[in-house]
């Protein structure tokens, strides 16, 4: 499914990225790493909404702190608008409300809906399951105080970039199987993380990048996982539940230049085969973290634009 060439224009700003001559995350320290991926991914605050909070709700570890958008045209007193609740990429170890500011802005103008950015704790000073604990506590309270945030309760979906994907798919499978948590209205999964094989032809394909390693991404699972036990846990690797039907309808968005891109694809093919409606989206010139740059890569803008009238229809 790789293309013969990485598109112009992304190429063109992989070059302007790795001309500041940013090691890979697996040669850093945890600290560092942070710091160098708040520093690459916080930019201007654009595109401009017209409220953002900074809030915070009790969840099963403590305090969690929030991020909410809500965009032009959807006031207070308006007919309740669609929610997503987005968890942001970083291989659950990296990433602030501030690195993925930018993606949360363009879901919120481009989907017409509120977004609530969660920063969830991250590993490994809070490994598996923390993440997911708090990713399904954080829908649990968008729902329950849905009047005080000015959302519809019925039109709540997830969404995730890269690790935030496999934290929306988690929220999904926990709410099918537990009553007592609500279920989402639609999964919008952006180069998810769904399985642990690094030996599939994307990461062989791409072991050296651009923008994620196959390093990068074993130092990632080697912080988040308690020990190789959690990688049996479909709340941890989504591709080894037994069963990924009966799930809300789904978008999955895959790279060609992506070593996750056969996870992805596994997971949009399981989804049909298994009774989840969903919508693949293959972009085979694309790059993991590709959406980022929609400001500068036309492909990326086109792959937002239909993510979010697939949020539109969804919820």
């Amino acid at each position: 499914m790789r293309a013969a060439e990485l598109d112009p224009d992304l190429a063109a700003a992989i070059d302007e990225i790795e001309s500041l001559g940013p090691p890979a995350w697996s040669d850093l320290s945890v600290a560092a790493a942070r710091r160098l991926e708040d520093e690459l991914f916080s930019g201007p605050p654009e595109p401009p909404v017209a409220d953002v909070r900074d809030l915070a709700f009790d969840g099963p570890h403590g305090e969690v702190p929030v991020r909410t958008y809500r965009p032009e045209g959807i006031v207070e007193d308006s007919a309740e608008p669609r929610v997503l609740v987005h968890f942001h990429g970083g291989g659950w170890t990296l990433g602030t409300l501030d690195s993925v500011d930018g993606i949360c802005r363009e879901l919120a103008v481009r989907a017409d809906a509120v977004v609530v950015s969660v920063d969830y704790r991250l590993a490994p000073e809070h490994p598996f399951p923390v993440a997911v604990d708090e990713a399904a506590a954080a829908v649990a309270w968008v729902a329950e105080t849905a009047g005080a945030l000015g959302v519809d309760a019925d039109r709540i979906g997830v969404s995730g970039t890269s690790a935030g994907g496999a934290l929306a798919v988690a929220t999904a499978l926990r709410a099918r199987e537990f009553d007592s948590l609500p279920t989402p209205a639609g999964q919008l999964l952006l180069y998810p993380i769904a399985g642990r094989d690094f030996e599939t032809d994307s990461y062989r394909e791409n072991a050296d990048g651009p923008l994620l390693t196959r390093g990068d991404m074993r130092w990632f699972y080697d912080r988040y996982l308690r020990s190789p036990v959690d990688a049996a846990n479909p709340y941890a690797v989504p591709l080894r539940a037994t069963d990924l039907g009966d799930l809300p309808p789904a978008t999955v968005v895959t790279a060609g230049f992506d070593p996750l891109r056969d996870d992805g694809v596994a997971l949009a093919e399981r989804f049909e085969d298994e009774g989840t409606s969903v919508e693949h989206r293959h972009y085979p010139a694309m790059a993991h973290g590709f959406c980022s740059l929609a400001d500068r890569v036309d492909a990326a803008e086109a792959a937002l634009e239909a993510v979010a009238r697939d949020a539109r229809s969804y919820l």
